[in-house]
């Protein structure tokens, strides 16, 4: 029992133990000044306490049994206090202010707020106890107080005090407001009573930093929903460690300000940065080429992903193959009008997909998917439909669960007030469904995007255009010559339009002769290549006459300095007022004939053409030659005449025509490009087109500075047995002789189908010279892709082909000649003329099928001739 007693009282004496230890740090004492001394019962102090002397500044010793009111009071107070000390002494409590002064010190007064007990003495005599506080720190604390409560209770912020468990010790009035309940109800709860799980971790991350550390936290960006509110908020925390008046932390204080206004703010700017940062950027990257589908692409390589998730476009397929025909956009009763939009393609009209991008992946747009390059056609009453028939851009909200896409902007392309296609922009779930800003920011992207798709389309129309213009000025294919191998270039200066004033032309010429043409129309693009149809026709024209070179070239310049006057003729130029253009070329006109192998050559101003002869078996090639041509001036010019050379061009040589494009260069003198020519022809035994290939890779071609055309011709003659040459005396027997030597002939070349025919237009050609012409006769059959056969007399009158009445006995030689050949003509020589026909090879082919249908009938010869 004594042991049972023992330990009952153990734990009783360990709980009043623990009553009696020290007070921590930052009491309340450490803050208020307390004071104790005590009076005896003869009204002097008897007792000084330590407290007592760090008030007053004076020790026991200088205190004790001194008359209070007389040491500490002034003397105008002194009557009134020994009064009070009498009332106290005879057991009266008292509490006030007393004024009183230091001894000794500065004279200032000060105030105590003093409080005075009675007391009695072990015999039973009055005393009295007096316990003094500072004013002044009563004040002080005082004023803290009222500070403390102005913060909590008045300020507009939300305000919070954690204590070092990170519960809430207090909260204002505004906290309360926002967060509903009364203010003390917020007192135990933690941030995970406000906001959602990841914003109050960050929160207590926060508020456990600022308490270990001390740093204060600031501009704390938190957002969340307020208990019992759909709304989401957002609020900037400022978060400092609170200290005790001994430096020992005592929690964290939070101070919390709604900035959702300003949130919104700054996100509205941003979208409005971030939208003119993307105008700008389609400024700069729409449009940057004339090709359709890499415009398409341009406008989707800004939008995705800075503007949407997925995109595509759609053009008419019709603007794509060029067709320029748009019907007018169906109006009347029942159908949307557009105020102020032009006619613009059917909605019905087939699409095709030229663009796609997404940044997401296993996201379509709505509806079926389309491949980039497939054709198709949006259902009638679908939102893309609808955007091409009204012109006007549709909004696609929501899907279906499984659709990824959660917003779709459905904007027509429309340029020109025509509608050429359409765009989608979409977002996914997760991001910003658009909005109408959105819309204007995509309606403005698609705006730029269909003029740059319009001013595409009008160039690729254009550029088609002149294409063909440029193609059917130049020799189509590979052009082809009887003694020739031939191969060409074009390269034009303006990589855009591709058409210039260069042209080059291999013509056909009687006698399986042919002329070279190459020629420079100053200047570019559509308008010298305008000039140079003009000049390129006359050319071919002139040729068909079978004029002289110079001579051609003396007509070519009448023409020229005709081609930029009214009505085509240089006589109505006036030399003081001359508002007409004034066209300037330079030509060279080279006539080869592949029986002699010699060629005659004429030129206008043009750079020389360029000889490369064969070199001995082993020996080193030899580097071009510049041919002396006299150069004579441009065409367009007048005035001098033009001069001819000739030049007899062996087996396997090669004879370059080119234009200045090839030689001339800002870098680089004309002597060094022509030393560059001559050099890269050095070799003319290689296959001709890597000739051409190589001239142009070790020239500077790719200058862009003129347009180039390249002309290259490698001899090769026509061997002596395809060339059957004979004289025959003004003798009626030459025609029978003429008859005989083709019939000879014609069996040697494998030709016995044609006998007959040329047998008797032989016999036509003889009579002729025989009854019209002079001198001595001469007959010439060639042989190479078809037959000629030409005969030869001193008269220089030419024959002309007329229709015979059916009285006269002759007059229809000409037209039997006109019937069964392929083509026959004239042309003047230096002693006189030449009148010859042309038949096509037998055998498969072009020519031999043009030839078949110049056969006749037994009855219609008959017929011709009686």
């Amino acid at each position: 029992m004594p042991a049972q007693a023992h330990q009952t009282r153990v734990p009783r004496e360990s709980r009043h133990d623990s009553l009696w230890h020290s007070s921590p740090p930052g009491s309340i004492y450490d803050y208020i000044k307390v004071a104790s001394f005590s009076i005896g019962p003869d009204g002097l102090i008897d007792q000084w306490s330590l407290r007592a002397a760090e008030l007053f500044g004076l020790t026991a010793a200088q205190t004790v049994g001194r008359d209070p009111v007389e040491a500490f009071m002034p003397p105008e107070l002194r009557e009134n206090g020994h009064r009070k000390v009498a009332e106290i002494l005879d057991g009266q409590e008292w509490t006030g202010l007393v004024p009183f002064r230091i001894p000794g010190g500065s004279g200032d007064h000060q105030v105590a707020e003093i409080y005075v007990m009675p007391t009695e003495t072990g015999t039973g005599r009055r005393a009295a106890l007096c316990v003094v506080v500072d004013v002044r720190a009563l004040r002080r604390i005082e004023s803290d107080l009222a500070g403390s409560q102005a913060i909590f209770g008045q300020s507009p912020f939300g305000f919070l005090l954690f204590g070092t468990d990170l519960t809430v010790q207090r909260a204002n009035r505004r906290f309360a407001t926002v967060f509903g309940g009364a203010v003390d109800d917020h007192r135990g709860r933690t941030v995970h009573d406000y906001l959602p799980p990841r914003e109050a971790e960050r929160m207590t991350a926060a508020l456990r930093r600022v308490l270990d550390t001390g740093e204060a936290v600031t501009d704390l960006q938190i957002s969340g929903a307020a208990p019992g509110s759909r709304e989401h908020r957002h609020w900037s925390v400022n978060l400092y460690r609170v200290h005790g008046g001994s430096g020992r932390p005592i929690g964290v204080a939070g101070l919390g300000t709604d900035v959702t206004r300003r949130h919104l703010a700054a996100r509205e700017a941003a979208g409005v940065r971030r939208n003119l940062a993307l105008l700008n950027e389609a400024g700069h990257r729409i449009g940057n080429s004339l090709d359709l589908e890499t415009t398409a692409r341009e406008l989707l390589d800004v939008t995705v992903p800075g503007f949407c998730d997925l995109a595509s476009v759609d053009l008419y397929q019709g603007l794509l193959l060029g067709d320029d025909d748009r019907p007018a956009r169906p109006q009347g009763p029942g159908l949307p009008s557009l105020p102020g939009r032009g006619s613009g393609r059917a909605p019905s009209a087939p699409l095709r997909r030229v663009a796609f991008a997404s940044a997401v992946s296993d996201a379509p747009l709505s509806g079926p998917l389309v491949a980039v390059g497939e054709t198709h056609r949006y259902p009638a009453a679908s939102p893309g439909a609808l955007a091409l028939r009204t012109a006007r851009t549709r909004l696609i909200e929501g899907g279906g669960p499984e659709d990824l896409v959660q917003s779709t902007l459905v904007v027509p392309l429309v340029a020109h007030d025509t509608v050429v296609g359409l765009a989608q922009f979409s977002r996914t779930k997760g991001s910003e469904p658009f909005g109408e800003r959105d819309r204007a920011v995509a309606v403005e992207l698609t705006a730029r995007a269909a003029v740059c798709i319009d001013n595409a389309r009008l160039y690729r129309r254009e550029h088609e255009r002149a294409l063909i213009l440029q193609r059917s000025l130049l020799p189509p294919g590979d052009p082809e010559a009887a003694g020739l191998d031939i191969a060409c270039r074009y390269l034009p200066g303006n990589a855009a339009t591709e058409v210039g004033g260069d042209w080059f032309d291999v013509i056909e010429l009687p006698g399986h002769r042919t002329a070279l043409v190459v020629g420079d129309v100053m200047g570019r693009g559509l308008r010298a290549a305008a000039a140079m149809g003009e000049l390129r026709t006359a050319v071919r024209t002139l040729a068909l006459l079978d004029l002289e070179p110079a001579e051609v070239l003396g007509a070519l310049d009448e023409i020229a300095r005709g081609l930029g006057t009214p009505g085509g003729t240089h006589h109505t130029r006036s030399r003081e007022a001359d508002n007409s253009e004034v066209y300037l070329a330079t030509c060279v006109y080279a006539v080869y004939d592949p029986v002699t192998r010699r060629c005659t050559i004429a030129n206008a101003g043009h750079m020389p053409p360029v000889l490369v002869e064969p070199g001995e078996p082993g020996a080193p090639p030899r580097p071009g030659l510049l041919l002396e041509v006299p150069p004579g001036m441009p065409l367009g010019v007048g005035g001098e005449p033009f001069e001819e050379v000739e030049v007899e061009l062996p087996e396997g040589a090669l004879l370059a025509l080119y234009t200045d494009g090839l030689v001339e260069s800002r870098d680089h003198p004309l002597e060094e490009g022509l030393r560059g020519l001559r050099e890269a022809l050095a070799d003319p035994v290689r296959p001709l087109e890597d000739v051409c290939d190589h001239v142009l890779e070790a020239l500077d071609t790719h200058h862009g500075e003129d347009d180039i055309a390249l002309l290259m011709a490698r001899v090769q003659g026509l061997p002596a047995d395809a060339v059957g040459d004979w004289r025959l005396p003004r003798d009626a027997r030459s025609v029978g002789r003429a008859r005989e030597l083709a019939r000879a002939k014609l069996p040697a070349w494998g030709l016995e189908g044609l006998l007959d025919t040329t047998e008797l237009l032989v016999s036509e050609l003889v009579t002729n010279a025989l009854r019209y012409g002079e001198g001595e006769i001469r007959l010439r059959l060639l042989l190479d892709r078809t037959l000629v056969c030409e005969v030869w007399d001193a008269n220089l009158v030419q024959p002309r082909r007329r229709r015979a009445r059916d009285t006269d006995e002759g007059g229809r030689g000409l037209q039997l000649v006109g019937l069964l050949s392929a083509g026959w003509g004239s042309r003047r020589t230096h002693r006189g003329k030449s009148v010859w026909f042309e038949l096509p090879l037998p055998g498969p082919g072009p020519d031999a099928e043009a030839g078949a249908g110049a056969e006749l009938s037994a009855e219609q010869l008959l017929e011709m001739y009686g």
